[in-house]
């Protein structure tokens, strides 16, 4: 008897990381606003997928400090503390220099191709980037420079704090007035990827140095002008006169 032939193979999707990934694009947007409360089951809703992956991508993110588990209230968006995510950001600071110096040290010709073909696509687009646009080629800048670091466990220490800076970013460049200009991070990281074509870690970490100083430089214009209800939805608005 003739044995039946195995049925094609499926790329199988992994929908802890999609969900994870999908939420995080949410979070980054503000679409899921600092303060909201929710229930997974609005996350499904958000997300279109399965109560497990949200259930895990939820558990990862309140892990991360970016989700708040209210027991008998559901979920709670962490609200924005400039405070502790400028300290936060002296954090970033010193991981990212380690990070790029090893990237620049062990990237491979892929990972130096890669790099020279991210930064060719943001200098031609530098003026016309959209904030979610730069946004998607921030994230592959990222993946980038871990992967090119060879060191799984710093993707667990710098991906929060990636999604915790890149929202900042966002609310910085859409909401804080006179700065919808995306020139200054985009050069920052054209310098990054620059530096690590060239294989010079000493200038990747001046490169990586300068954008630090340039998101540092976010939270005084943020802590002036910014509507504090953008940090934390539950802020009641000041009354007109």
């Amino acid at each position: 008897m003739a044995r039946e032939s195995a049925p094609p193979r499926r790329n199988r999707i992994n929908f802890n990381e999609l969900a994870y990934e999908k939420i995080e694009d949410l979070l980054v947007r503000c679409v899921l606003r600092p303060g909201r409360f929710l229930t997974v089951q609005d996350l499904q809703d958000a997300t279109g997928l399965g109560r497990t992956p949200v259930h895990n991508a939820v558990a990862q993110f309140a892990a991360d400090t970016l989700i708040q588990i209210r027991p008998r209230h559901g979920l709670q968006i962490a609200p924005i503390d400039l405070a502790r995510e400028r300290m936060l950001l002296e954090l970033r600071r010193d991981i990212e220099r380690f990070v790029v110096r090893l990237a620049t040290k062990r990237a491979t010709l892929s990972h130096r191709h890669q790099a020279r073909n991210i930064a060719r696509a943001l200098k031609d687009n530098r003026d016309r980037l959209t904030l979610e646009e730069f946004n998607k080629l921030d994230l592959r800048i990222d993946s980038l420079m871990l992967e090119a670091s060879g060191e799984p466990f710093l993707s667990h220490t710098l991906r929060p704090l990636h999604t915790i800076f890149r929202r900042i970013g966002f609310i910085y460049h859409r909401h804080t007035p006179g700065h919808a200009d995306l020139a200054g991070t985009v050069d920052g990281h054209i310098a990054i990827l620059a530096a690590l074509t060239d294989g010079d870690a000493t200038r990747a970490e001046a490169a990586s140095d300068r954008l630090m100083n340039f998101m540092e430089s976010m939270f005084d214009d943020m802590a002036a002008n910014i509507d504090p209800g953008l940090l934390d939805c539950g802020i009641e608005p000041l009354p007109i006169s």
